[in-house]
């Protein structure tokens, strides 16, 4: 099962490799006020992802943070303590049509 996992990886980054060995080609990116930026289309997607991965991160730290303080209020982990979610209980509506 490891190999395979090596195997897969190695798969994924020469995919990633020939598209961007592929996509060297200059874009132009028409920012605000009239600026614009010219870079290879690989560096626009690899920039464009990892702004993605930052934002995704900022918005995910205050609900970490807010798990973490609930686990330390209920003295464990998450599974001992009775209410596990951290969002309001929906009310029980009937199911099916």
């Amino acid at each position: 099962m490891k190999y395979l996992m090596w195997l897969l990886n190695a798969a994924i980054f020469f995919a990633l490799f020939a598209f961007a060995l592929n996509n060297q080609d200059n874009v132009t990116l028409h920012l605000f006020f009239g600026v614009s930026w010219q870079a290879p289309l690989v560096l626009v997607v690899l920039l464009s992802v990892l702004v993605g991965v930052f934002l995704g991160v900022i918005v995910m730290v205050p609900l970490w943070l807010r798990a973490k303080r609930y686990r330390h209020a209920t003295g464990g982990s998450l599974s001992d303590a009775t209410d596990t979610s951290l969002m309001p209980n929906e009310p029980d509506r009937p199911h099916g049509l």
